[in-house]
């Protein structure tokens, strides 16, 4: 297929090479465990569980409330010590979360029945998955039962899987290519029977270059094809994805859905197999710990709701003299949080301990209109118009130029000149207009 991308974004040093050599590791299993009502985007579900009542591990402990929503399980076997507010490193603010402490090893209580995906019926997949309670592991945590019943008129005819993993410094998805790669091509071959597909496409980055001759060897036959896109962020965002794979343009304010596919984390792929094959809900996924301000970085497979602190610990530690900041995520659009005993939820692809080397405090300086932002940003959009407005309080005109089309990948500010958060900015005021116009777009 050659070299495939789209127009716009920026190449930030990479540092994979920082943890991309560690294979994946099974946790130790944590003590406590904080499960938030709200792991997923949409609705929080409905807690299942009362406090001093034992539960097993896989066992159903919230329920979805809504359509956009998803359901809980117990990522360990024990008892639930408390139901109360724990600070999300999503939401930024504390939140409901279920508390369990760990009671002995694991007592399972699997999925039933477990089968071959070949055996299970399109809609017996989607029924699996959302009972496992699958989300996006690629960080957006969108429940991937809704994302494969597409309304009627939405004939889908692609599925893309996402291992392009363009956020700097995160190898998870990497390492799930390399070791789990049979186990991928199933997850996908039952995504692309529930979805009724003939075709689908693993995208991944020319910088991965054994993930891409093992995902090849392994899917030879299958119907599903590598694509070799180029090493650039945010070559995994979805709308550049699908262009650079397809060329289709998803129109402003539409979703993949609109240009026939469908698009799935290689993570998110491998929680399906598990859920079908092996009866697992979704109670566990890879985690880097990774950054220059850590001893050893690692990959991991580590129980949702586990602290970034106990993570930390395994890989060896903070370097505490030279800690800047700690991210959820990677560095361009993760989340830097305040403290490190918050728990991980189901879309933290990784912990990132980034050292005050690595990110010098900058003065900024007013907008000179270079339009480096402007080349830079993978949505044709006009970051330094949009900045100019959201700070003068201009929202209708902002929204008039795009700015509900920005993705907050940061492009625009990692590439500015003059040192101007313009994503900060931006966020902020898209947050405002949707207050002002009731939560609606």
């Amino acid at each position: 297929m050659g070299l495939l991308t789209f127009k716009g974004g920026v190449h930030p040093p990479e540092r994979k090479e920082l943890s991309e050599h560690r294979a994946l590791e099974k946790t130790p299993l944590p003590e406590i465990v904080y499960v938030f009502l709200a792991n997923h985007a949409g609705i929080p579900a409905k807690p299942l569980v009362e406090v001093g009542e034992k539960v097993l591990t896989g066992q159903k402990i919230g329920e979805a409330a809504g359509f956009i929503s998803a359901n809980l399980h117990s990522p360990v076997t024990g008892v639930v010590k408390e139901i109360t507010k724990v600070y999300h490193p999503v939401l930024g603010k504390p939140d409901n979360a279920i508390v369990i402490e760990r009671q002995g090893e694991d007592s399972w209580q699997l999925l039933e029945p477990q089968k071959p995906y070949e055996k299970f019926e399109p809609q017996e997949i989607i029924e699996r998955i959302k009972e496992a309670g699958i989300v996006g592991l690629g960080g957006a945590m969108f429940p991937t039962n809704v994302k494969l019943t597409p309304p009627k008129e939405k004939k889908i005819d692609l599925l893309i899987i996402n291992g392009a993993e363009c956020e700097p410094y995160l190898t998870v998805d990497y390492r799930l290519m390399l070791e789990k790669s049979k186990e991928l091509v199933r997850g996908i071959r039952a995504l692309m029977k529930a979805l009724g597909v003939t075709k689908a496409i693993i995208g991944i980055e020319n910088n991965k270059p054994k993930a891409i001759d093992e995902m090849k060897r392994v899917s030879k036959g299958t119907g599903i094809e590598v694509a070799t896109l180029k090493t650039k962020y945010p070559q995994g965002a979805e709308k550049q994805l699908i262009y650079a794979i397809t060329k289709r343009i998803i129109p402003s304010g539409g979703l993949p859905m609109d240009v026939g596919v469908v698009v799935q984390n290689v993570g998110t792929a491998y929680a399906v197999y598990e859920a079908l094959e092996e009866g697992k809900p979704l109670v566990e996924r890879a985690v880097s710990i990774t950054g220059e301000a850590v001893q050893e970085p690692v990959n991991v497979i580590a129980r949702i709701g586990t602290l970034a602190s106990e993570l930390i610990k395994l890989a060896g530690g903070i370097r505490e003299e030279e800690v800047d900041r700690v991210v959820f995520g990677g560095p361009m659009m993760g989340i830097a949080v305040p403290r490190v005993d918050i728990p991980i939820v189901k879309g933290t692809s990784g912990i990132t301990v980034m050292p005050k080397e690595v990110i010098p405090p900058k003065e900024s300086y007013p907008c000179i209109r270079c339009g480096s932002c402007f080349m830079a940003c993978p949505m044709n959009l006009q970051p330094f118009a949009l900045n100019l407005y959201a700070t003068n309080r201009l929202y209708d005109k902002a929204v008039e130029i795009g700015l509900m089309d920005c993705i907050e990948c940061g492009s625009c500010s990692y590439i500015c000149p003059a040192n101007i958060d313009l994503v900060k900015n931006i966020k902020l005021a898209k947050k405002v207009y949707r207050t002002l116009k009731g939560g609606k777009r």
